[in-house]
């Protein structure tokens, strides 16, 4: 009886180790077989697209469909642009970093063959090349019957690229030209099969009206063709620096500081857009009815506006080109038909992140940027606040007012301005200028209150003396300043906190008699 028990058994073991065997054998075949068939990861893709969404979001217009071949279905195309626009993303990755991620998925065998061998060649001479394109211009010219082939013209692409060596920026390439791209469908991807460089064309752009109401000649802006001197004082309300469109905004307060700004017989103030809080690429509709608010205010008590755009932005790189391009197109399309923007100012000072973020990255993604908002709106003029009059010069020629601030020695201004009026031809705008009365604890040998009154009223006579065009800072004292803007020292915070011609108690300073001449 004991021996058909073990026997019984042996026979169970062999059965279930059997059955066993084949079920892991067949469960490693699945995992092979899978993995031939599956191409790309599908939570990598996942990832890239949202890397793509994330990190490149040019401007894709497409003529009207008239292709020979197929008709072309509007889930295809959608497919074939988003495709089309990954290949964009990897290249840039590849190039950039010299490495071969995902370009089996967007480039056949024979384009990748081409794109691998460049990466081999940059990575042994230590080339990187940082690079992006900021509209794309498509018009599809075939579709093959079997859904299996499309050839694309891209026109007038304008591609900018930094070529470094040895971590050393070599060269700066803008360049302009059309492509013309072959993609195949492989495995559910649109490939690029082919790309054929061709000279750019004569780009036909409607022409709009000319609605200035703020205009430049010679070294004077005008308002409706007679001199305007900007006579304005940068504006943040108290209770809210730096986060003016934040939970604290309130029309009332902002309304009776309008009141003050134009009771001093200022006509200008100047605020400020931070990059990061309006949304990024994603603009807050919240934040947009906030600044219509506060421009529709302004226009209700007379004042003109200047309009800061990417404050606190630092990211230059030109990966990063295209959600800035996006930011700024819904703000100024948003906002090109208000009569009371004076300007658009690109970015202030910029000039702080040359040695941070290096010059070749901030002076290419400037001088784009001013073009861009030129395009997205004809109406109003754009500057640039910088950080000092000595940097004021760069890029005089694309801005059309000149901005800069100054918080050097008096005694010293006129002649530096002398030397910018020389070199700009331009109208000038001292966009910054100020005295803290900080003196406590943290600061003793700071300026007094009278001492602050002093420095304005001698500015102001420079001012009147010259008509010169001028935008304090600031009106108020503020009772908090964060750490993103003065770090966590008090001896620089408690500084910046008094530039005021009002304290935070709400009482005007000695200062507040000099608030203009």
């Amino acid at each position: 009886m004991i021996v058909i028990n073990n026997k019984n058994n042996y026979r169970a073991i062999l059965i279930v180790s059997f059955i066993a065997i084949n079920i892991l054998v067949l469960f490693g075949m699945s995992e092979i077989l899978g993995y031939l068939n599956s191409g790309a990861d599908r939570s990598s893709m996942l990832h890239l697209e949202k890397e793509t969404l994330d990190t490149y979001l040019p401007k894709v217009t497409w003529e009207t469909f008239k292709n020979q071949g197929r008709r072309m279905e509007n889930q295809t195309i959608q497919k074939i642009e988003k495709h089309y626009l990954f290949s964009y993303v990897i290249k840039n990755n590849a190039l950039k970093n010299n490495v071969n991620d995902g370009i089996d998925d967007y480039f056949t065998e024979s384009s990748r063959k081409q794109l691998e061998q460049i990466i081999a060649y940059n990575k042994a001479k230590k080339i990187s090349i940082q690079s992006t394109i900021i509209e794309h211009h498509a018009s599809l010219d075939f579709y093959s019957e079997d859904g299996q082939q499309v050839v694309i013209t891209d026109k007038n692409v304008v591609e900018f690229q930094n070529v470094y060596q040895d971590n050393k920026l070599i060269t700066s390439v803008r360049d302009t030209a059309n492509y013309k791209v072959l993609m195949l469908l492989e495995d559910g991807f649109w490939r690029i099969r082919h790309y054929v460089r061709m000279q750019k064309e004569k780009s036909l752009v409607a022409v709009e009206l000319n609605k200035k109401i703020y205009t430049v000649k010679g070294n004077e802006i005008l308002k409706n063709g007679a001199p305007y001197i900007i006579k304005g004082i940068n504006y943040y309300p108290k209770n809210s620096a730096w986060d003016m469109f934040g939970n604290k905004f309130n029309k009332d307060t902002i309304a009776a500081d309008f009141d003050i700004i134009t009771k001093a017989k200022l006509n200008t103030i100047r605020i400020f857009v931070p990059y990061e809080e309006f949304g990024k690429a994603e603009v807050s509709k919240e934040k947009l009815d906030k600044v219509k608010i506060v421009l529709d205010l302004a226009e209700e008590k007379k004042l003109a506006v200047i309009v800061t755009l990417f404050d606190f932005y630092g990211d230059y790189a030109p990966e990063s080109w295209t959600l800035t391009h996006r930011h700024a197109e819904k703000i100024v399309t948003t906002f090109k038909d208000c009569k009371n923007i004076i300007a658009w100012d690109i970015k202030n000072e910029p000039d702080l992140d040359f040695e941070s973020r290096g010059e070749q990255n901030v002076k290419p993604w400037l001088e784009q940027m001013i073009a861009a908002v030129k395009k997205f709106d004809a109406n109003h003029l754009v500057t640039i606040g910088y950080s000092n009059i000595a940097s004021a010069e760069i890029l005089k020629d694309k801005v059309d007012f000149v901005s800069y601030h100054y918080y050097e020695d008096i005694s010293l201004f006129e002649e530096k301005l002398a030397v910018l009026e020389k070199a700009a031809k331009k109208p000038l705008v001292m966009q910054e200028f100020g005295l803290s009365s900080n003196r406590g604890l943290w600061s003793w040998f700071g300026n007094s209150k009278e001492k602050q009154a002093n420095y304005h009223k001698k500015m102001q006579s420079i001012f009147k003396k010259k008509q010169l065009a001028f935008v304090s800072w600031t009106l108020y004292d503020f009772p908090k300043v964060p750490d993103k803007v003065a770090g966590k020292w008090p001896w620089i915070k408690n500084k910046q906190k008094q530039f005021g011609f009002i304290d935070s108690e709400g009482k005007n300073k000695p200062s507040f008699l000099y608030i203009n001449y």
